[in-house]
């Protein structure tokens, strides 16, 4: 049977550093990992299997941390997990981190205390510490978020194209004045949501003007505020887009207190499909995000993470649908 000694003499390392690159540590010179990982598949070394089925027996266990446990978005994504999980043989452990550094920080040493089998987590933003469960060897995924100092496995959808398909039907409808609201700048789907308007408003020859993008906090509330900026100050607008789901019903409320016709004065359309999205009056354009299967890949990538520590990391990207519905119509003259 081939050890993890074989491996380092091969590699010409450490067995310490054999097992950092094994556990996915980014800490690795990425050289030494490249020289441990050709000698894995060179020697056709597999983890001793009677010590993971042990390990895998202390818990059977998921946690899954997410950003806003009150956000639709997420209530469709952890079903998703859960029902993957269930097929894996896992039962899911839901932690909402409100958004919070220190709330998420708390959860990651739970997880770790409680020995779980691994861990799903959406980042309460780009800086979020996953270092301990990389560390300790625990399986990580992470969804809807990415984090890019940190090598592990990733799943998502395209949000700069998604944003840039909701921005292009609005151009395409014949709004010109297009604000934009987005997230936290330090978050990696805001800032690839404001790209993807960037995008299409050049791609139209449609020049950017900064008063029409705002930054909020991707709820409800920051929705509003947004918009209730952009009404106070006069900004010259003919539509805006939302860059999630709570926002942009904070915006349409806002919108809809102030006596603002949609979409006769200002055009909607907003990324996420909310559940009664088509119950508003007017119905409310959406970029759809396939909320339910980002759950299912992730659960699919963290089981083989389990079973198989020393692949690669792998990112997954899904695809986006745009639902024009009554909010956007086409303008006309």
């Amino acid at each position: 049977m081939i050890k993890i000694q074989d491996v380092a003499r091969h590699a010409g390392v450490s067995a310490a550093t054999v097992s950092r690159v094994l556990n996915g540590r980014s800490t690795v010179n990425p050289e030494l990992a490249g020289r441990v990982l050709a000698a894995v598949r060179e020697l056709g070394y597999r983890p001793n299997g009677v010590a993971r089925n042990l390990r895998r027996r202390q818990t059977t266990l998921w946690a899954v941390l997410v950003s806003d446990v009150g956000n639709p978005f997420f209530t469709s994504l952890v079903r998703g997990v859960e029902d993957g999980g269930r097929q894996f043989g896992y039962s899911v452990v839901l932690c909402n981190t409100d958004e919070n550094r220190a709330r998420e920080a708390e959860y990651i040493a739970v997880a770790l205390a409680d020995n779980m089998a691994g861990v799903i987590i959406s980042p309460a933003d780009d800086s979020t510490d996953i270092s301990a469960l990389v560390a300790a060897g625990t399986a990580v995924v992470t969804i809807d978020r990415e984090l890019a100092e940190t090598e592990v496995d990733a799943v998502m959808v395209d949000n700069e194209k998604g944003a840039e398909m909701a921005t292009a039907h609005l151009l395409s409808s014949g709004y010109r004045r297009i604000a934009c609201i987005t997230g936290p700048r330090r978050m990696s789907t805001a800032m690839r949501r404001l790209r993807g308007y960037h995008r299409a408003l050049r791609a139209s020859g449609v020049p950017l003007d900064r008063a029409l993008v705002r930054h909020a906090d991707f709820r409800e509330e920051g929705g509003y505020s947004a918009m209730a900026a952009l009404l106070d100050e006069g900004v010259e607008m003919d539509a805006v887009f939302a860059a999630n789901n709570l926002m942009t019903v904070g915006a349409v409320e806002c919108m809809t207190e102030r006596g603002v016709p949609i979409p006769e004065r200002v055009g909607v359309i907003g990324f996420d499909d909310i559940p009664w999205a088509r119950l508003f009056r007017p119905g409310l354009s959406t970029v759809r995000q396939p909320t339910y299967e980002l759950g299912r890949a992730a659960a699919q990538l963290l089981a083989d993470r389990i079973d198989n520590p020393a692949r690669p990391a792998a990112r997954m990207v899904l695809q986006t649908e745009l639902h024009p519905r009554e909010s956007s119509r086409p303008r006309h003259g």
